[in-house]
C-alpha cells in the first residue's frame, strides 16, 4: 500500500477550506522579483514580475498514426528530456513543469536584459527541435512541429497542496502564464513561425532581437510578434556533425 495514503475526512476538509478562505489578504506580498521558494508557506504568497515560456507539440493526436506506441514513447521521452534540459539550462529559471506533451518554465526577469536572455532560451529550444527532427528523419520518422509562447507580466506565486501530507508544489498563476500558454497553442500552426511573443515582452527586447520578429494579428490574441530564432552555435555544430 502507498505510504502517502490517508483516508479522506470531509469534516476536516471543510475546516481546511475555511482556514484557507479566511486568510488575510495582507499575506500576499507585492515584490519586484520572484522570491526564493523557501519563503513560501501554506498561508502566504507573492505577486511578482516574471517571464513564462511554453513549448507545445503540434498535432500530437496525429502522431499516433505515424508512430507505434514504443516509438511514440521514445519520441516523447527524447522531446521532454532535452526540452527540460534547455529550459532549465539558464540561471534565471525558477520552475520547469511538464503537462502532457507541453514543457513550460517560469523565469525571474526583473530587468530588461533578463527578457533578452529568455528570448535566447527560446532560440535554443527552436534549434533543439531541428536537432531532434534530424535524428527522427535519419530513422525514417516524420518530423515533429512545436509552438512556443513567450510573455512577461506579474504572476501570483503560492505553495499549494495538502498541508502535512508532503504533497505540495509551487504554483504560478496569472495572465502571463495563461497568455504564454495561448501563444504557444497558436504558434507553429498552418505555416506560422514556431515562436509567438507577447507585446510587452517584445517591447523590452533590444533592436537586434526585435529585428528577428514580425508583427501579426491573431484572432483571440490580438497583436503578437512571430519569430523563428536559432542559436548559431547549435546550428553550426549540427552542420559539422549530423
Amino acid at each position: 500500500m502507498d505510504g502517502n495514503h490517508k483516508p479522506y475526512d470531509w469534516a476536516a476538509s471543510f475546516a481546511r477550506i475555511e482556514d484557507i478562505l479566511d486568510q488575510p489578504p495582507g499575506q500576499f506580498e507585492e515584490t519586484d522579483a520572484l522570491p526564493d521558494r523557501d519563503r513560501l508557506t501554506f498561508t502566504n504568497g507573492f505577486n511578482a514580475p516574471c517571464s513564462a515560456l511554453f513549448v507545445d507539440i503540434r498535432d500530437s493526436s496525429g502522431l499516433t498514426a505515424e508512430y507505434t506506441r514504443p516509438e511514440l514513447a521514445k519520441l516523447y521521452r527524447a522531446f521532454i528530456s532535452e526540452m527540460v534540459a534547455v529550459l532549465n539550462g539558464h540561471p534565471r529559471v525558477r520552475e520547469v513543469n511538464i503537462v502532457g506533451d507541453c514543457v513550460w518554465a517560469v523565469y525571474n526577469t526583473p530587468q530588461k536584459t533578463n527578457l533578452r536572455e529568455v528570448f535566447s532560451v527560446a532560440a535554443r529550444a527552436n534549434s533543439l527541435m531541428k536537432m531532434l527532427n534530424k535524428a527522427l528523419t535519419a530513422r525514417g520518422y516524420e518530423q515533429v512541429r512545436v509552438g512556443m509562447g513567450v510573455d512577461y507580466g506579474r504572476a501570483l506565486m503560492i505553495k499549494a497542496g495538502y498541508s502535512g501530507s508532503g504533497l505540495n508544489d509551487v504554483v504560478y498563476m496569472g495572465d502571463v502564464v495563461n497568455r504564454a500558454s495561448h501563444l504557444a497553442h497558436e504558434a507553429g500552426r498552418d505555416g506560422r513561425p514556431p515562436v509567438f511573443i507577447g507585446p510587452v515582452f517584445h517591447r523590452n527586447l533590444d533592436d537586434h532581437r526585435k529585428s528577428l520578429t514580425h508583427e501579426r494579428t491573431i484572432s483571440g490574441l490580438g497583436k503578437v510578434f512571430a519569430s523563428n530564432p536559432i542559436r548559431s552555435e547549435i546550428e553550426e555544430w549540427m552542420d559539422s556533425n549530423l
